[in-house]
């Protein structure tokens, strides 16, 4: 199954300050990347947030991936 990154995460200005959710729902990108630095697995991450799928976890690191992967350029 393909997903689409605009399928799971949305940006509202209305919503937590404009910042990148899940869904539309008040569970932040950075939410969840914080629970995965903190060291929780998938599984542990869907119990404490019940209204998220494993496709939401993958697309949040998919998400976060494409917005550090930009060009460097070194001034020699």
């Amino acid at each position: 199954m393909t997903t689409y990154l605009s399928d799971r995460i949305t940006v509202n200005p209305e919503q937590c300050g404009g910042r990148p959710c899940i869904r539309g729902m008040r569970i932040r990108v950075s939410d969840v990347l914080d629970l995965l630095a903190a060291g929780l697995s998938h599984s542990e991450i869907l119990k404490e947030l019940p209204d998220l799928e494993l496709e939401d976890i993958q697309a949040v690191l998919k998400f976060a991936a494409q917005r550090i992967d930009h060009p460097v350029l070194v001034v020699a």
